[in-house]
């Protein structure tokens, strides 16, 4: 409850409005939103009170932005697993716009192993071998495997849990004392399908802001939707390129996109 706190917070208090801070800022910030129980949970300098505030983020965090939030990392896992290909296919959709195609009803869902003796980097190889499988799989998994390192609840890893084969461990949840062991090392690098390479999500992020124009196409378009209560079709495509040839030379502010919706027919019009 308290991380989907602090993804409603960031938007309906947050000063990119205010401030017409830049849609990049979604994919990455020099602060974020928290109190002192997500500052625990994200390593962060601690911080007093229950409160969900505005927080500056320390020069070598790997926080800012949506996605890193424990809210979106959270959502994209089952609650016992990660998976690349959630993670992968939600930033396709969701940042970018571009959401990859259902898989074949025919090819099986890959089932975790949790007995730590293969990743799921291993387990994705026989899947990007099929046919049917690779050319979805090339654009999905990368930036799946950017978010490895954050575990089901957004908490960083170096490595996975597993309850069989690993180093035996403890920790505790809920005030409950968990035994679990400490497996493989977590691989986070990648390369895309253009064949950029990065090492870690800062990487990862510092290639998706090459191409800022389609990260702010993709929220002023979701901003529309959220507006009007319509999707955006064919026919609207002229529309928002006109708003995003204006909105370039402001920076992709999200207060100029807001101005430009409600002055825009798709919204005075539907």
């Amino acid at each position: 409850q308290l991380i989907d706190s602090g993804l409603r917070l960031h938007f309906r208090h947050h000063p990119r409005v205010r401030q017409n801070l830049p849609a990049r800022r979604l994919v990455d910030s020099s602060f974020t939103m928290l109190n002192s129980h997500l500052a625990r949970h994200y390593g962060l300098p601690p911080v007093k009170g229950v409160a969900i505030r505005k927080v500056d983020l320390p020069a070598d965090s790997v926080r800012g932005g949506l996605l890193t939030q424990a809210s979106v990392l959270k959502v994209t896992a089952n609650g016992t697993t990660t998976s690349p290909v959630t993670r992968g296919t939600w930033l396709l959709t969701h940042i970018l716009g571009t959401p990859p195609p259902p898989p074949p009803p025919s090819v099986p869902a890959i089932e975790p192993d949790l007995s730590g003796v293969t990743t799921v980097r291993e387990q994705l190889t026989k899947h990007r071998e099929m046919e049917s499988c690779a050319a979805c799989h090339k654009l999905i998994d990368p930036p799946g495997f950017a978010f490895e390192n954050f575990d089901v609840m957004g908490g960083w890893r170096e490595r996975y849990r597993a309850i069989d084969k690993g180093e035996p461990a403890t920790g505790s949840k809920d005030g409950q004392a968990l035994e679990y062991k400490i497996a493989l090392p977590v691989e986070a690098a990648s390369e895309t399908k253009d064949g950029a390479k990065f090492a870690n999500i800062d990487d990862f992020r510092a290639l998706l802001l090459k191409d800022e124009e389609a990260i702010a196409r993709n929220l002023l378009r979701q901003l529309v939707i959220y507006a009007t209560g319509a999707d955006v079709g064919f026919a609207d495509s002229a529309k928002l390129d006109e708003m995003m040839s204006r909105l370039k030379s402001k920076g992709y502010g999200v207060r100029s996109m807001i101005h430009e919706i409600v002055q825009s027919p798709l919204f005075r019009n539907k």
